[in-house]
């Protein structure tokens, strides 16, 4: 039955295409989680009031989050393509993608991370720092757990965009099942391979979405 409604699917270059899509996504978002992460806190510890203040440097974060942010991902992927093939050593396949990823979204998730920073009840912070907490226990004990449903729902939508990029970035040969789309469906005419790789890429974001909810939810004390 299946076969009938693809025929041109080869499918076990469709299950290849979608682990790569999954190894992509997974580590892009892992190593976005960690910069973006450290990104929005210097954005929000160096403004103005909060403990590390400090105009110039909240200034250059800002000006980088802001310039990557901006840039379409397309774009950036050409802009990148000498930095990745001098850290890589090829523009091709899913290793190859991971830098323009990262660079692409880490900006986006730092500016998530600030936004949920900022939501936090001042008066913790500052009951903490007449306490004599240190930086780093205000960072792991009162920031970080004050933020996390907000950090976790973050991430789950830059996981999301994640793998729109990755289909994105199929069309330089990043692998995937976006070049498989491209490149077997698009320009082979084949609408049955464009279809069921749209229909995994689908469920794909549907997973990432149950899970990071679910994990919201629980993380969510209140």
């Amino acid at each position: 039955m299946i076969e009938s409604l693809f025929p041109n699917v080869d499918w076990d270059s469709m299950l290849e295409a979608t682990l790569e899509t999954l190894y992509m996504t997974t580590l892009s978002t892992l190593f976005t989680f960690i910069l973006g992460l450290a990104l929005g806190i210097v954005l929000f510890l160096t403004a103005p009031k909060q403990l590390w203040a400090n105009k110039i440097v909240n200034w250059l974060t800002g000006a980088f989050v802001n310039i990557f942010r901006s840039i379409p991902f397309i774009i950036l992927i050409i802009l990148l393509i000498p930095f990745t093939l001098f850290l890589m050593g090829s523009i091709r396949g899913p290793n190859a993608a991971l830098p323009a990823l990262i660079i692409g979204s880490a900006p986006f998730y730092a500016r998530m991370v600030l936004i949920a920073l900022k939501e936090i009840d001042k008066g913790v912070i500052e009951a903490a720092r007449s306490m004599g907490a240190t930086t780093s226990t205000i960072i792991w004990k009162v920031l970080l757990p004050e933020s996390k449903p907000a950090l976790i729902s973050g991430i789950t939508v830059t996981a999301i965009a994640l793998v729109g990029y990755t289909a994105m970035a199929g069309i330089i040969g990043a692998g995937g099942l976006g070049t498989l789309a491209f490149l077997d469906g698009f320009q082979r005419s084949r609408e049955d391979v464009t279809l069921m790789a749209t229909i995994l890429i689908l469920i794909i974001v549907f997973i990432i979405q149950y899970i990071g909810d679910w994990v919201t939810i629980k993380a969510d004390k209140r």
